[in-house]
């Protein structure tokens, strides 16, 4: 409409007559102009207001969360006795004082090997793929230096895990590693005392052995796992591993002085699937004697 009007121009007296019909039908544009901006504005409006369908994320919002559906494993543990008879330990080189005799074995040395005992699970990533907040509470641990022994002796964590190594003893400490799971070079971070901690983040899978420079005897495993699915056993011999996505798995019996037990299991979604393992005595050792 406003068109038309501006391609009609006069010049002097004469007008042509659609001028006048241009004129004529001016006033009437600007007059319905308010209404038929009203009217776009209200379509537009409900346009964009309709109820999304049933199930369909709101404009603009994140998208939902999506629900795996999970079940458990369970079980109880049985080792041999044998496991926990260990060779005597001894320091050729040492200083007078403290720190230049080794120190005693656990109480209950079966209970502790019980402890060094990692179940986990092996299987497609995709589908052992577990929530960032699992993930995330397996990438952080501790191997502590006390009383001349790491504690705990066995470490397992997720791939990328950062592990923190503390001294609590009244003796310098030298943590290090030569395994290929540690890295090209492995790792060491040098002497430190008391009250002071170092620290070392794991990216690849596998076996690390840990060692300390100035204390031949101490010893020590971190099991670097490829996902957050594995548990060791309580001192009632049992264990749990939760939120487990609905499948068919392997899960492995782990302890250093063994070859790793095997076994296939399905996990089926808000139901429990037991395992249990018993932890033989290693091929081509004889029982200790009482």
């Amino acid at each position: 409409m406003y068109l038309v009007h501006r391609a009609c121009v006069a010049f002097g007296p004469y007008r042509p007559s659609s001028c006048s019909i241009v004129h004529f039908l001016k006033p009437l544009a600007l007059s319905a102009a308010p209404a038929l901006l009203a009217s776009t504005i209200l379509a537009t409006t409900a346009l964009f207001a309709r109820p999304a369908a049933p199930g369909a994320p709101a404009p603009g919002a994140a998208p939902a969360a999506v629900h795996r559906a999970t079940g458990r494993i369970e079980g109880t543990i049985e080792i041999s006795s044998a496991l926990s008879a260990r060779r005597p330990v001894f320091r050729i080189y040492s200083d007078p004082g403290i720190g230049s005799v080794p120190s005693r074995g656990p109480r209950d040395p079966v209970a502790a090997e019980l402890h060094n005992v990692v179940l986990y699970l092996e299987g497609d990533p995709e589908q052992l793929n577990a929530s960032s907040s699992k993930v995330e509470s397996r990438r952080h641990g501790s191997m502590a230096q006390r009383d001349e022994r790491f504690v705990p002796h066995v470490l397992p964590v997720v791939q990328g895990a950062t592990v923190d190594f503390p001294n609590e003893d009244d003796v310098y400490h030298n943590v290090f590693s030569l395994s290929a799971a540690a890295g090209p070079k492995g790792f060491d971070l040098g002497r430190y005392p008391k009250g002071t901690s170092r620290s070392f983040t794991f990216d690849k899978a596998g076996t690390v052995y840990v060692f300390c420079h100035i204390h031949t005897d101490m010893s020590a495993v971190i099991l670097v796992l490829a996902n957050p699915f594995f548990a060791s056993p309580a001192d009632d011999h049992h264990f749990v591993i939760d939120d487990v996505p609905e499948g068919d798995y392997t899960i492995v019996g782990w302890h250093e002085r063994i070859v790793p037990i095997t076994r296939r299991i399905h996990v089926a979604a808000g139901q429990t699937t037991t395992a249990d393992f018993n932890i033989p005595l290693p091929k081509g050792e004889k029982p200790a004697r009482p």
